[in-house]
């Protein structure tokens, strides 16, 4: 490995943010997973949760994905909604679903800076009643037009985003010592070139 390539994938890893992720839930389109992988890599995220009850398992993100972003996070998929939300839980204080209730929250009145699942439903019934019902709270962007939902992949760029902007106003991507052993790992794993890396 070349010194110009071990430093870029030691900057992106000390910006790692492993106190937050994306659950989806049921998304139909791998070009919305993938929109949304790439958004995650991005600000920085490296693990996101796939849940599959109602669809097959996505082939192309599986743990040798060498599908853009994939390639550079760490996918998790599940069948069982239960197992998928136990393996959510033990890493991961809150849990927040994007749905338009009585009870929901603006996005931007959240505290993201604390260690936090998004959880983005399907393209067409959004998130599940079963996962609303063990969620710690709903939220939803605010918007002003007649139509009230946002592309998946949109609302998840929006979310992710304002995110970012909270962990970074509040030093987040400044804390490389923490994860040292998890950054050293993933380093080993980066370490072998994938196929179609530009660097």
């Amino acid at each position: 490995m070349t010194p110009e390539r071990k430093q870029k994938l030691s900057r992106v890893l000390s910006s790692r943010q492993f106190d937050l992720t994306v659950v989806l839930e049921n998304v139909f389109d791998p070009h919305n997973i993938s929109a949304v992988m790439r958004t995650c890599d991005a600000v920085g995220i490296q693990d996101i949760f796939i849940l599959n009850t109602r669809i097959p398992r996505h082939p192309k993100f599986g743990p040798r994905s060498s599908s853009g972003a994939a390639k550079w996070l760490t996918v998790h998929q599940f069948e069982d909604t239960e197992a998928c939300f136990k393996a959510v839980r033990s890493r991961y204080s809150r849990v927040y679903t994007t749905h338009l209730a009585d009870d929901a929250v603006s996005l931007y009145d959240m505290n993201l800076t604390e260690s936090v699942a998004l959880v983005f439903g399907n393209e067409h019934t959004g998130v599940s009643d079963e996962i609303r019902a063990i969620a710690d709270g709903n939220f939803l962007i605010p918007q002003m037009g007649i139509i009230s939902s946002l592309n998946i992949s949109v609302a998840c760029a929006v979310s992710l985003y304002e995110a970012f902007r909270q962990k970074n106003l509040a030093g987040h991507y400044n804390r490389s010592d923490l994860h040292g052993e998890l950054k050293q790992q993933l380093l080993q794993e980066w370490s072998v070139k994938p196929r179609g890396c530009p660097f």
